[in-house]
This record gives C-alpha cells, structure tokens and sequence, in this order.
C-alpha cells in the first residue's frame, strides 16, 4: 500500500471515534448519488470507523473503503457491499477506470493532496465524482453551547493541529482542481444526552494533546460546568454540524 509515514491522531482513540464520531445523514448519499455517472463502485478514503461507508452502500453495489490506520480498520463498521483495507488514499490499490465516485470524509486535510487527484484521476470511470466533505464545529441546543464553543476556540486552540483550519472554513482554502458541482445543503443532527457529548468530545485529537500537555483531561472540567446547565443528564439535546462538500466531475 506504499509508505504509512501518516500523521495519526486517531488510531489511539479508535473505540471511542466508532461509538461517538456522528453520522452522516442519507441525504448526503443521495446527493453524491444523484450526480454519479453510474452506482456500481465507491471508493471511501480515509474512511476511520466507516460512518460514511455503509450508508454508501445503501446506494453504491460495492464500497471499497481504506483507512492508512489499522486500528480504525479493526474497529469498522461491518456491512454487506463494504469492503475494507488498510491503505493510503494516496495509493489505493484498485484498478484504473474502476470507480462511479470517489470520496474523503473528514480527512481531506491530512492528505498529500496533489497525490490523492492523481489516484482519483486513476481509478475514475469516465465522468466520475470525487467529493471532499467535512462537518464544521457543532452546535449544543441551549445555553451550553456557549461554554462549548469557548472551550473549542479558547481552551483548545493552542492544542488543535494547523491542518484543522481547512474544517473550520469548510475545505475552501484546499485546492480542488475540478469543476464544481453544487450540491443542497446538509447538515449532521443527532438528538444527545449529556454523556454521548462528552464521549464525542474525548475523540477530539485536540483533547488528547492537551492531555498529554497538561497531565489532566480538559474535557472533565467542561463536564462539571454543563452538568449544572444541562439539567437532566438523560434529556436529550439537538446536536448540529453544518456539512461542506466540494463536488466535481473528474474529466475524461
């Protein structure tokens, strides 16, 4: 699969990234769908758990998806049509001319960018789609979102790798050298109690260098300070992360 020499900041926390890291709504998967030049393959990089993967295969015959982390290839999601390697995006092992749509899911920016076009280019069919999606910074129903959100810009920022910029202005600053295709907008909600936020909070790649910074979680202070906001803990909150998706048609 060629060099692994990757930065990693998920493997370690694979279990939690399965069981917290969000969705993506169907919506999105009709949408790629939608603009696909047919739906017999689906090549799914940077995969993680596989969140985006099997909802592919609600629409796609096949899902091929690769991961450079093995540990988040053991911790997948398992389902019929979805197939999964340990591989770069940047070389993924399939044939030329042998996918309908190729896509990066919140992965985008830790990429070799300029390798990964010239892999899709590769195992694009004729017309075929490549699509860079990421999910912005939530927003918590409530007051609370405010303590949360200053605990991602303010607490967080000086742990946060410079790579996580191109999230927070949904991937405009990347190149993309394609012809876009608009595509409606979408976005991830999910309805939360308390603790299934602070368990996607632990998945943060942020909170683990601040971790290991200052030999304490900062995820466990916020959590007192929401606890006496939140109310019940068992009442659930709407969660929302706005979707960014940069669409375009690989020439043939």
């Amino acid at each position: 699969m060629g060099s692994t020499n990757f930065k990693d900041h998920f493997s370690s926390g694979s279990a939690g990234y399965a069981t917290y890291r969000p969705t993506y709504p169907i919506g999105l998967v009709d949408a790629l769908a939608g603009i696909s030049p047919g739906l017999t393959r689906a090549l799914d990089c940077g995969c993680g758990t596989g969140q985006l993967s099997v909802l592919l295969a609600e629409r796609f015959k096949e899902v091929i998806a690769t991961d450079a982390s093995a540990a988040q290839i053991e911790k997948a999601r398992l389902r019929d049509g979805v197939t999964y390697r340990t591989a770069l995006a940047e070389d993924s092992g399939l044939p030329d001319a042998s996918a309908d749509l190729i896509t990066v899911a919140q992965a985008a920016h830790w990429l070799d960018l300029d390798k990964f076009y010239a892999e899709a280019r590769r195992v694009a069919r004729p017309q075929a789609v490549v699509a860079l999606i990421c999910y912005g910074v939530l927003h918590v129903e409530g007051a609370v979102d405010g303590a949360v959100q200053r605990f991602y810009y303010d607490t967080l920022d000086p742990y946060w790798p410079i790579e996580r910029r191109h999230v927070e202005n949904g991937y405009r600053s990347l190149p993309f050298p394609f012809e876009e295709i608009p595509l409606p907008p979408l976005a991830i909600e999910v309805q939360w109690r308390l603790d299934d936020l602070i368990g996607y909070l632990n998945t943060w790649s942020a909170v683990r260098a601040a971790e290991k910074a200052l030999g304490s979680n900062p995820v466990d202070a916020l959590a007192i300070a929401l606890s006496r906001s939140w109310g019940d803990p068992d009442t659930p909150r709407r969660v929302a992360w706005p979707l960014a998706i940069r669409a375009g048609r690989i020439p043939s």
